[in-house]
């Protein structure tokens, strides 16, 4: 076993090259086709053709002889591995994404499901086209979009969604941004029925960080990211065998899904790398690595409720980062990674006996309000390499985790940014309720204060910006929050201000909520409601999405110098469908003059009924109307 008490190497700190945020755009084409075969094409980059990457037992290839995804493409190795383009000179690189219906069974249990280019995942793209009656849009988790609000993909804010048979293309460069994220649908509850791909920059040459901060020299900066030889990505999500919008008329009901309302949905299983094991059958992704090499693990749970676990037994983790932010690293046992959440660790492939480990994804059962038969929460992949002293015995699906003596698992109260960045005082502070509720027609809503979002009809916000009555009764009405259309909370600021929002959650349940456009500093966090405690301003944690735990507060600050309407929402699938979102509306005027692309206002206008996936009245505890001050 690696130790624990040793610090790997660090890598020398000129900054790895994978992509020059200057120079560098992407260009995503998004469509929805029709049918299985219909393509657009991709000018610079296609995707390998993916091939089964199960394992048995032993670590040995499967020949899916035990049942394997039908239409659905099993995802390889290859689909994870990176390829190392950090040499590469700056260019614009373009991804065509096809998003089409498909049956699968990752878990061995067929049912339709939504895939990117007939996979599930896809393969990663370290810098995304589309059956469907419904629109799409695909947001880019955790880019900033600067100058470029309109290409965030969230359907009723940045755009109206892409019609069937339609395509848009995400034309945006990334900026100050890097880090491990992913891109999923922002839909509904798309994402849940498979439209999930991974997304990896890293850092480049550029004289600012992640956060727009100026770089120091190298020598100042700590020297966190030991050095590694290659990269792999996992993705990790838990997994629903009935479709996502089956689930969540059922949710939003009377009844609930398991006759008691406001119960979440509880998944049948879950997958790590697209591969499942239900009621006994199902094989194993195979990470089959080299030996006496180090990897960086890139983590990524893109699931829907649960919290997943990782962790290799008899390697130690070294954990660097946390959703794009290079941390102080330490080792640890296990990461426990939130919906949306990212963990970036070092894993040495050094053991000199054994030669196959599992490899787990364990879902956690702490977010469930009841139990399913035959569901099964520990979800495994297998590790090989090379050893002078194999094993002689396949591996026991029934062994349980073996752990670490003196190792624990992340505790996220110990992450420290590795480059300091004190946060700002404050200039404006505004308290936010969460909350669920029934309305008058007995539905199970979520309520930011008195307001449930859900998307407008035939518009969104970054078109409404378009209407100059619109955007000018802001400078008028002055900053703070208003409602608009009963729905739409809006928290406007014209100029740049640094915001503290202190969200008090009222729900029995944990809420990773997730702001876009911004990374902002996690400023303290306790039990019961918020009462007025202070905070250290000293290079706090910060990350794009943050849990908050069952009664209790958490504090963000951001500032608000990116222009733009910005989503801030739960990332559990069911509460964000059900209206835990609200709007961060930063400098409106300046939002307004980077226009919005004739696409994006002509799709809207093919969507007149963008709200109806979600209409219901308000119960009479509810009151909207008049703008809201708090």
């Amino acid at each position: 076993m690696s130790s624990p008490s040793s610090p790997l190497k660090p890598a020398r700190r000129p900054h790895i090259l994978r992509w020059l945020f200057a120079a560098l755009a992407a260009v995503i084409i998004l469509a929805l086709a029709l049918g299985l075969g219909l393509g657009l094409g991709l000018r610079h980059h296609s995707f390998p053709a993916a091939s089964s990457s199960g394992a048995g037992a032993d670590g040995s290839p499967s020949d899916g002889s035990s049942g394997s995804q039908k239409n659905v493409t099993n995802p390889g190795l290859d689909n994870f591995l990176l390829r190392d383009i950090r040499n590469d000179p700056p260019q614009v690189r373009e991804y065509t994404l096809v998003v089409q219906e498909m049956v699968g069974a990752p878990d061995m249990v067929e049912r339709p499901m939504l895939v990117v280019n007939g996979a599930s995942p896809p393969p990663a793209i370290p810098s995304p086209r589309a059956r469907r009656e419904r629109n799409t849009a695909i947001h880019w988790h955790g880019l900033y979009q600067n100058s470029t609000p309109f290409y965030d993909g969230t359907n009723g804010i940045s755009q109206c969604g892409i019609p069937p048979n339609q395509t848009l293309t995400y034309n945006y460069t990334f900026g100050a941004f890097s880090g491990s994220t992913w891109y999923h649908a922002h839909y509904s509850t798309q994402y849940t029925d498979g439209v999930v791909g991974a997304l990896i920059v890293n850092p480049s040459n550029a004289s600012t960080n992640a956060d727009g901060q100026p770089v120091p020299a190298p020598a100042a900066v700590p020297p966190t990211i030991p050095a590694y030889d290659q990269e792999v990505v996992v993705i990790m999500q838990d997994w629903y065998h009935t479709p996502s919008p089956i689930v969540l008329a059922a949710f939003l009901g009377p009844d609930g899904v398991d006759g008691t309302q406001g119960d979440e949905p509880t998944p049948e299983s879950g997958t790590l790398n697209g591969f499942g094991q239900f009621n006994g059958v199902g094989d194993y992704f195979n990470f089959s690595l080299a030996a006496n090499t180090t990897y960086r693990f890139r983590l990524i749970n893109s699931g829907s409720l649960a919290n997943i676990r990782f962790s290799i037994d008899e390697h130690p983790l070294y954990l660097i980062s946390a959703d794009g932010v290079d941390v102080e690293p330490q080792w640890v046992a296990g990461v426990a990674l939130s919906v949306a959440q990212r963990y970036d660790v070092i894993v040495r492939t050094n053991l000199t006996s054994g030669g196959s480990w599992w490899v787990r994804g364990q879902i956690l059962d702490d977010m469930f309000a009841y139990d399913i038969p035959d569901q099964n929460l520990d979800q495994r992949g297998v590790l090989t390499y090379p050893v002078p002293f194999p094993n002689t015995t396949a591996l026991d699906p029934a062994s349980p985790d073996p752990g670490f003596p003196d190792v624990d698992d992340l505790d996220t109260s110990t992450l420290v940014p590795a480059l300091p960045i004190d946060a700002p005082e404050a200039t404006r502070r505004y308290p936010v309720t969460v909350s669920f509720q029934e309305t008058q027609d007995d539905q199970y809503l979520a309520f930011f204060n008195t307001t449930s979002w859900a998307p407008l009809d035939g518009e969104c916000s970054m078109t409404l910006l378009q209407q100059p009555a619109f955007t000018s009764s802001f400078a008028a009405s002055g900053d703070g929050p208003t409602i608009y259309g009963d729905s739409q909370l809006l928290l406007t600021h014209n100029g740049i201000e640094v915001v503290d929002l202190l969200i008090d959650n009222l729900d029995e349940g944990d809420h990773p909520f997730h702001m876009h456009g911004h990374r902002p500093w996690i400023m303290g966090t306790g039990d019961g409601r918020y009462q007025g405690q202070s905070f250290n301003l000293t290079n706090p944690m910060r990350r794009d999405t943050t849990l908050i735990p069952a009664y209790s507060w958490v504090a963000l600050r951001f500032v608000t110098d990116n222009a733009g309407m910005w989503a801030f929402h739960c990332h559990i699938s069911w509460h964000m469908s059900s209206g835990l979102l609200m709007t961060i509306n930063n400098r409106p005027l300046m939002a307004a003059s980077y226009g919005v692309p004739q696409t994006i206002m002509q799709q809207c206008l093919e969507d007149p009924d963008g709200g109806a996936a979600r209409k219901r009245a308000l119960g009479p505890n509810v009151r909207m109307g008049a703008p809201l001050r708090w």
